[in-house]
């Protein structure tokens, strides 16, 4: 039986406590910092048989692999699907923690998936490499944007060549600002470059990845990255909750014989569904039953509409390619 729930309202710096018995009466609250001592000091009035809600914040992982292994369970919440602080005119952060431990102990909360380190590991190393790749494209851009400025229409071209742009000719200033950016993309290119190298040794060896590497429009890239941001496919019922989860689906508002569908989403992890749309763009091309559907759909609603559709429809090929044993 549950000792006490307790609610957590995590901040960069510190952590407000509320414990609640199972009738709902406060036992004890607490301000902490957020130290290994003072996380220690928590942990020492916890028991095995409580159980702790903490709102899913960038902190959260840290605070919460600290503490699992000393409670008998921890509930992280995702505050969009929960509603704390509804009907309430004032919030603060002990009314926060308060509304935590309530809504835990009436199981009114509704948690995200807590994935182990490996998976994290896996995350960090995937949106590295997407990080750097957009920082890559950022800097190309500004050295097009720069050379276009003084007149050099074939900028495009220039900027894939290195010898090309020692033999250019610019303005004192022009020329510090397209030599600072030069060494900024040599830089980031070689970041990005020994992540990719990784990803695909990885993506080799990993049964899940090679899996998902059949699935039409999935490379060794996309493989790693869809593969770390599912974590475990069995959380998902449906492919359904997949596209869900991936923010694919459409917004529908149906009320008193009134339907409405809208555009999708957009909840849900933001790489995931990147990935499914960037696996989707050759989704057109394919010669299978969805390429024909795809070609169709495309001339009635347009290419960018059926792309989406596309990766929506990749969720249920990921399902079948899923090693069942893994």
């Amino acid at each position: 039986m549950t000792e006490h729930y307790i609610g957590v309202d995590l901040h960069k710096a510190f952590f407000q406590v509320c414990a609640v018995a199972p009738d709902g009466q406060r036992i004890w609250e607490a301000r902490f910092a957020r130290t290994p001592e003072e996380i220690g000091a928590f942990v020492a009035r916890c028991s095995a048989r409580d159980r702790v809600a903490v709102e899913a914040s960038t902190p959260t992982w840290h605070f919460v692999d600290q503490i699992v292994d000393h409670v008998g369970e921890v509930r992280i919440v995702d505050a969009l699907k929960t509603r704390l602080k509804a009907g309430y005119a004032a919030k603060t952060d002990r009314l926060d923690a308060q509304r935590l431990a309530d809504a835990l102990r009436r199981d009114s909360v509704v948690g995200i998936y807590y994935p182990p380190v490996a998976i994290r590991e896996l995350r960090e190393l995937c949106r590295g490499r997407h990080t750097l790749v957009q920082q890559r494209t950022r800097v190309v851009q500004r050295m097009r944007a720069l050379l276009l400025r003084h007149g050099l229409v074939e900028a495009r071209r220039l900027v894939r060549v290195d010898a090309a742009l020692d033999t250019l000719t610019l303005p004192p200033r022009a020329t510090a600002s397209l030599a600072a950016l030069r060494r900024v993309l040599a830089l980031v290119r070689v970041e990005a470059d020994g992540f990719e190298r990784e990803i695909r040794r990885l993506a080799a060896v990993d049964p899940i990845g090679l899996a998902l590497q059949q699935v039409p429009g999935v490379g060794p890239i996309l493989a790693l990255l869809i593969r770390a941001e599912i974590g475990e496919l069995r959380r998902f019922a449906t492919p359904g909750h997949l596209a869900s989860y991936a923010g694919l689906v459409p917004r529908v508002s149906a009320s008193a014989g009134r339907y409405h569908v809208g555009g999708i989403t957009r909840r849900g992890s933001p790489w995931l569904r990147w990935a499914l749309v960037e696996a989707a763009m050759h989704g057109l091309k394919r010669s299978d039953p969805t390429g024909r559907w795809a070609r169709r759909l495309a001339l009635r609603k347009g290419a960018l509409k059926a792309r989406v559709a596309i990766a929506r429809s990749l969720c249920t090929d990921i399902f079948h390619a899923w090693p069942s044993h893994v």
